[in-house]
């Protein structure tokens, strides 16, 4: 490189470096963000719409009707009258039938085959969409750095949950006594559910935003706020396990009275010495009891977490929070009114969907906790 004089007059047309348009964390590959958020928004309405059709599915009693795990051929339903009858045939040797469908015939059964073929087709079609998203995400090698572990895990989430369904069902067509699934099978099939469900969201709001802005607002977030939202979060992932444990054994359509249960504030059957620790999952008074008193207790929680949400500086998340709180008691709302009227088909999918909005109104309110939309004195969101 030529020496330059030390007194050798600079020009405008003296070349100049380009300025930095960014730091290294701009400047780093960001992936098909908008993209992969896109295709986990699908998997979600999915989802959701898959813990809609199994407690459609549970409430209409037909959980059991398909007594076979078929993963890859399963997705033929029967399509002649002998197949038909085949189907029927095994549904037979179940205590379903013998003790509460023995009146059943193959036009009735067909009723309740579809439902759980429904549910269990539209369970490999989230499969077949996670896996085809992942593979073309992956093999294009658009899936921004660190997140393959993430997407990963969903899959291997989803291909758990169809092994606990099929175990959850074998529970209620393995057996000489049962003419359902057990309800601790059904809990943690649910759980699962949400666990899915809620990872999903998270890494959707995740991706709304860059990993930069991300950095930014992690910043100005609110450590005790996200605390106690997590705290919510957790205490509402319980609560929906316990509904599946009234749900599981019809504790809900028992005892229809409210504030009180058959009319007393503690039922008088809330114990039974004979079940033991079993209580807990068989005893329709003391499951309905511990739903009931969780509710309660999970409403006073989310207020307390909203007023401390009340002097955040940030109006988007007090807003997330007000919102959330709303959720809070029209779920409770609903609850009661299933209670009230029997638990019908219609009440009862309004509750279950309304658990899956408020899980994920609680998870929107945690995340603007961790990463705040900073808001400039003009108003304008940063």
């Amino acid at each position: 490189m030529a020496k330059r004089p030390v007194f050798q007059e600079v020009t405008t047309d003296t070349p100049r470096a380009t300025p930095p348009t960014g730091g290294m964390i701009d400047a780093a590959p960001k992936g098909a963000r908008r993209a992969i958020r896109a295709w986990l928004i699908v998997i979600f309405v999915m989802v959701a719409v898959m813990i809609a059709l199994g407690g459609a599915t549970r409430l209409t009693g037909s959980g059991l009707s398909i007594v076979e795990w078929k993963p890859v051929t399963g997705v033929v339903p029967p399509m002649d009258a002998a197949a038909w009858q085949a189907e029927f045939d095994a549904y037979k040797q179940i205590p379903q039938f013998t003790e509460e469908n023995p009146d059943m015939d193959v036009a009735g059964f067909k009723r309740i085959y579809w439902w759980e073929w429904s549910h269990r087709l539209l369970g490999r079609l989230v499969g077949l969409v996670w896996a085809v998203g992942f593979l073309f995400f992956w093999a294009t090698k658009r899936i921004p750095t660190g997140w393959t572990p993430r997407l990963l895990g969903l899959g291997v989430l989803g291909g758990l949950q169809g092994a606990v369904g099929w175990w959850m069902v074998h529970s209620g067509v393995a057996t000489t006594t049962l003419t359902s699934v057990a309800s601790y099978r059904l809990a943690i099939h649910l759980g699962l559910a949400f666990t899915i469900l809620g990872l999903i969201a998270w890494y959707a709001m995740q991706l709304s935003r860059s990993e930069a802005a991300l950095l930014r607002a992690r910043r100005a977030g609110e450590a005790k706020l996200f605390s106690m939202s997590t705290g919510l979060m957790h205490f509402a992932f319980l609560q929906i396990l316990l509904g599946a444990l009234v749900a599981g054994i019809d504790a809900g359509r028992q005892y229809t009275g409210w504030p009180t249960m058959g009319g007393e504030w503690i039922p008088s059957a809330i114990w039974d010495a004979g079940l033991g620790w079993r209580n807990f999952f068989e005893n329709p008074a003391l499951v309905q009891f511990v739903h009931r008193m969780a509710g309660y207790l999970l409403t006073i929680f989310a207020v307390v977490v909203w007023l401390r949400a009340r002097r955040s500086p940030h109006p988007v998340t007090r807003g997330a929070f007000t919102v959330m709180l709303v959720a809070v008691a029209t779920q409770i709302a609903l609850g009661i009114l299933n209670v009230i009227h029997g638990a019908p088909l219609a009440l009862a999918l309004l509750h279950q969907l309304g658990a899956v909005v408020l899980f994920v109104l609680i998870i929107r309110a945690r995340h603007h906790a961790r990463y705040p939309f900073e808001t400039s004195i003009r108003g304008a969101v940063k």
